[in-house]
């Protein structure tokens, strides 16, 4: 696979520096200074990016005399020189809003800092006392508050003691035997991760109102007056660990849920016999922290943002909440793929010591990009590539399929982890972060990145002006995942779907319609609460693309007020599908009068409770209640593509013009068959994202052949107006052109530690196959060049099929550049540019870093040397490539050339 430097502009959209991948830029220390960042934003816009995502960090040991104290003068200075840097090449710059992660820094004192609660028991026998004041069982905390103080008797009544809460001296005798239960508001003492200098200090309260006001208010202070042409504020994902209260939760909790915490201190502390009282008490619980979070945080940080001009961006997961509404708060919603997986695409190399035992779950990536499809956004991001393998041994051919999977998910705006600013003085490797991929200007890949970064750009100009055509809303029951008799914190993180998501039949309907064909955004209560009807379409916001059909999976805990919002839908026109009814209303709050409007709703449908697959028309809309989704989807003529059947996944978008699918073969063949789309139009264009080329596609009735081999990407754009001229040659039979017989010249070009000696090679193979310490060393690129001839060049295409290569290259023939061959199946149609007779070929080879870097550590060469976590390896052990084997390195071929 080749990306071309040039491509078909006509058909594809007019790029735009937000369809380029972005990059987040670490600056370790805030070491920064002009001419590096002139440099380092001139290679970036070089290699195709399109913006960066500032985040400052921990330094670099002995360049502490450089370090620039975050939000100083000098640093604001560096900060507005690096935007006009930007803007001069046509690139955004983004900013993290503090240093390192999680929010927090030495404005965030420890009153206002991360606070829990501790529930500390104490068992008295009868006549036994405790002393006032009574103090927190965690002997560092300084900012403790005595919340709430309950006594129970062995049979669990209650004994108010409230009246004690404010007692300083003296003491309470039991009656009888009791267990006393004190609620005590304290402090996380998590300091912020990876901090920056000037950027040190406590972590947030992120559920208090005050402390987050004055955590931006520094913010306000420091960009007073600036003009910071900042497009973004990013937020990381949630990692403020334990932070399960803020100090004015109690009433909080009573004003949202009309009842008082601290009377169910027994059932909240797990000590109550009665478990179903206990998981709707910390249901309860979770709604609130899930609704603060939202109201007193990710709110005020878009409000905060847009005072400054700048769009909030948000990772939610991880967050203790409804991570689609907290997706939904901020501008754009960004996920996560953490960890590599698993492709049965032929010889894409995947070691098992070097990727982590985490598989990124593209169902997961859904819910940021259901909150930006079902508010009408136009972005959904993701940070890119953390931790996909082992440092110094990721290839871009392993990150295609990676990013792919995000695509699929509608995901259309890539910002890499990542890269890490280096001045040009600092020694190979330069400065590097601690936690894999590394796409710096040192990385033996950079020259051939164009060919990832042009591929991104090209499929993210579609994604980025057309709308995602999902046609089928489905519930996600976020009261089934808060009713359960775990600690009452409850954070839903990327690392732990196993628990909160896989087991819930909520996904396990999604996977079934998702592998029938079927397109689909996921919503909550909230947005059905916003939700309207149009012409028997819901619309869930007024910028968002309307949907057909809402389905609810089996769910056993749902709100009563959005099963009476469902029904004000279906009675305006909508249609619904239920696998089965709600069994009960979710939490305690009012428990009895809920319970009651749900059964009167319920009521109305008129479904008989021992029957399957019944209908009812309600009002001027429809209801089934089935647990066969596809006959009812059927009937309601919303059809599954067929398309998903040939083992292609697909993501379909549509504008005014037409639609298109983007397609991807992850399977361990060449799928080659006519298939049906479900979108008829006049003209099929073929759009390669991976040379930009466009072809016409002959067709009849939405039958269309494709052919797409293992590891490749299509668009297929339908449409009645637009279309491409050139008829795209299908490959029915390749015929070898045996033209290879002379020998290969290999030379190297550019890397280090040395040039290794070139040399002739009768056979194509691997530079680290000559028993050669210099090219066993090296990291860099080396050309393979030839001849052969052609004796009568015909009309027919001709591709030139590179076998092994280790690892990406760039392809020469007669001194043209015929394209960057990155990625499966490392082929490139070279037919413009043969001619008859001799023709040249050269291919410039690029390895990876690992061999170079196994050097320094067999040498013991010093080179990574940062403060707080140094550098680890993938499995956050200290890092030692010592003992590593030898990376293949070069072309082993066999190069073929076919025509057809």
């Amino acid at each position: 696979m080749a990306t071309s430097a040039g491509w078909a502009q006509d058909l594809w959209p007019s790029v735009t520096k937000e369809m380029k991948p972005w990059t987040r830029w670490w600056w370790l220390g805030s070491a920064v200074d002009k001419p590096n960042l002139s440099r380092e934003i001139k290679l970036l816009d070089e290699a195709g990016f399109g913006g960066v995502e500032v985040t400052p960090i921990y330094g670099a040991k002995g360049y502490e005399d450089r370090y620039i104290p975050f939000l100083s003068n000098k640093w604001m200075d560096m900060l507005a020189f690096t935007v006009d840097q930007a803007n001069a090449h046509h690139m955004g710059v983004d900013i993290n809003l503090g240093t390192g992660w999680p929010f927090g820094g030495p404005q965030i004192d420890e009153q206002h800092a991360a606070t829990k609660l501790f529930l500390d028991e104490i068992d008295l026998k009868q006549g036994q006392a405790i002393s006032f004041p009574l103090g927190v069982s965690d002997t560092k905390q300084r900012f403790s508050k005595l919340q709430a103080l309950r006594a129970y008797k062995s049979d669990g009544q209650e004994i108010n003691l409230d009246s004690q809460m404010h007692n300083q001296s003296g003491s309470w005798t039991a009656p009888e035997d009791v267990r006393v239960i004190v609620l005590f508001s304290g402090r996380t003492r998590q300091k912020v991760k990876r901090a920056a200098p000037g950027g040190e200090g406590f972590t947030l309260d992120h559920l208090g109102k005050e402390p987050v006001q004055r955590y931006f208010s520094h913010f306000q202070e420091a960009f007073q007056g600036k003009d910071l042409q900042v497009r973004a504020f990013f937020n990381d994902s949630y990692e403020v660990y334990g932070a399960n209260w803020t100090d004015h939760f109690l009433g909080e909790f009573e004003k949202r849920k009309g009842y008082k915490l601290q009377g169910y201190l027994l059932d909240f502390a797990g000590k109550s016999n009665d478990k179903e009282k206990e998981k709707r008490v910390k249901s309860d619980y979770r709604e609130v922290v899930n609704a603060i979070l939202r109201d007193n945080f990710l709110v005020p940080f878009t409000s905060f943002s847009n005072q400054q001009g700048a769009l909030s961006k948000n990772q939610a997961h991880g967050s203790p909440g409804n991570l689609i509404d907290l997706y939904a708060s901020t501008d754009i919603a960004e996920c996560e793929t953490f960890g590599s997986s698993f492709f049965a695409i032929p010889d894409l190399r995947r070691d098992s010591a070097d990727v982590r035992n985490v598989d990124p779950d593209p169902m997961m990536f859904k819910f940021a990009s259901s909150a930006t499809h079902t508010t009408g956004k136009k972005y959904t991001s993701s940070e890119t590539f953390t931790w996909l393998t082992e440092h110094f041994k990721t290839s871009l051919a392993q990150a295609k399929p990676e990013v792919e999977q995000l695509f699929l998910a509608g995901v259309n705006h890539v910002f890499y982890h990542g890269t890490t600013y280096s001045p040009e003085d600092v020694p190979y490797p330069g400065w590097l972060f601690y936690a894999s991929v590394n796409f710096t200007t040192n990385n033996s890949f950079w020259s051939h990145l164009p060919g990832l970064n042009s591929y991104i750009t090209r499929v993210q100009s579609i994604l980025q002006t057309t709308q995602a055509d999902n046609e089928l809303l489905v519930y996600w029951s976020i009261y089934d995942v808060w009713h359960d008799t775990k600690a009452p914190f409850k954070t839903l993180s990327v690392h732990h779907v196993d628990d909160w998501l896989h087991p819930t039949e909520f996904y396990k309907q999604s996977m079934y319609l998702q592998r029938l064909g079927y397109s689909f955004d996921f919503v909550t209560d909230a947005i059905l609460a916003e939700s309207k009807v149009k012409d028997n379409l819901v619309l869930t916001a007024e910028k968002a693309r309307p949907y057909k059909v809402i389905y609810i999976p089996s769910t056993h805990y749902f709100s009563e007020e959005t099963l009476d919002n469902l029904l004000k839908l279906a009675r305006n026109g909508a249609t619904l599908i239920f696998e089965t009814l709600p069994k009960d209303v979710g939490g305690l709050a009012n428990l009895e009068e809920r319970r009651k409007k749900m059964k009167d709703l319920l009521a109305t449908l008129r479904f008989e409770l021992d029957e399957e697959n019944q209908y009812t028309a309600y009002g001027n809309g429809k209801i089934y209640l089935t647990n066969d989704v596809y006959s009812a989807l059927e009937t309601e003529q919303l059809y599954a593509e067929r398309l998903a059947r040939t083992g292609l996944k697909f993501n379909r978008r549509v504008t005014e013009k037409g639609t298109y699918y983007y397609m991807v073969n992850h399977t361990d063949r060449m799928i080659d068959q006519r298939v049906h789309l479900n979108s008829v139009g006049e003209n099929y264009t073929l759009l390669d994202p991976q040379t930009g080329a466009t072809f016409k596609l002959p067709a009849e009735k939405g039958n269309v052949r494709v052919q797409i081999p293992a590891g490749y990407a299509w668009v297929v754009y339908v449409s009645d107006t637009d279309k491409a001229d050139l008829p795209y040659h299908y490959v029915d039979e390749l015929q070898e052109e045996k033209v290879f017989v002379n020998p290969w010249k290999v030379s190297f070009l550019k890397g280090g530690p040395q040039l290794p000696k070139g040399r002739e090679l009768n056979n194509l193979s691997y530079w680290t196959d000559w028993g050669d310490e210099a090219a066993n060393k090296f990291a860099g690129e080396a050309a393979y060049e030839s001849s052969f001839t052609i004796s009568k060049k015909s009309d027919k295409a001709y591709q030139l099929q590179l076998g092994a290569v280790s690892e990406s290259a760039r392809v020469w023939i007669n001194g043209k550049d015929a394209g960057v061959v990155w990625a499966h199946p490392f082929t490139v149609e070279i037919g413009d540019f043969l001619q008859e007779g001799k023709n040249d070929i050269r291919i410039e080879v690029a390895n990876l870093m690992a061999n170079r870097i196994r050097d320094l550590d067999k040498r013991n060469v010093s080179w990574r040397n940062y403060h707080e976590i140094n550098f680890v390896n993938i499995d956050y052990k200290d890092f030692d490539a010592s003992s590593w084997k030898l990376m293949d390195s070069g072309l082993k071929g066999p190069v073929r050339l076919f025509s057809y």
